[in-house]
């Protein structure tokens, strides 16, 4: 059974930086992509950052692009995303999850496995 944890959030004000981690097991996590995604009060869960699973190929979403780095490091199966700059509008949980395919997946849908969840909260 694979299992994520999440670890990271807190609460910060805006323009300051967090970064989140998420160590994954069960099974070889070199073999999964990974992603970051979130859901704020009242709004669907959204993509924010997927990685592949050599770290050679990431994505982002168009609102975190230039602010956020998604990467990771296989021998510790951990992900990671550095949040700088962060705004207000970034407040959510933040859930990492995997998937055992290519990594440019964008929908909740086509991920397997997923973890708990971390709360970001940035004040103005």
């Amino acid at each position: 059974q694979v299992q994520l944890v999440e670890s990271g959030g807190g609460l910060v004000q805006a323009g300051g930086s967090l970064r989140l981690s998420c160590v994954v097991s069960g099974r070889t996590f070199s073999s999964y992509s990974m992603g970051w995604f979130r859901q704020a009060p009242g709004k669907e869960r959204e993509f924010v950052a997927a990685i592949s699973w050599s770290g050679v190929r990431t994505y982002y979403a168009d609102s975190v692009k230039g602010r956020f780095t998604i990467s990771r490091d296989n021998a510790k199966n951990t992900v990671y995303l550095q949040m700088n700059s962060l705004k207000p509008e970034d407040t959510a949980v933040y859930y990492c999850a995997a998937r055992d395919g290519s990594a440019d997946y964008t929908l909740p849908r086509e991920y397997d496995y997923w973890g708990q969840g971390t709360q970001v909260t940035v004040s103005s």
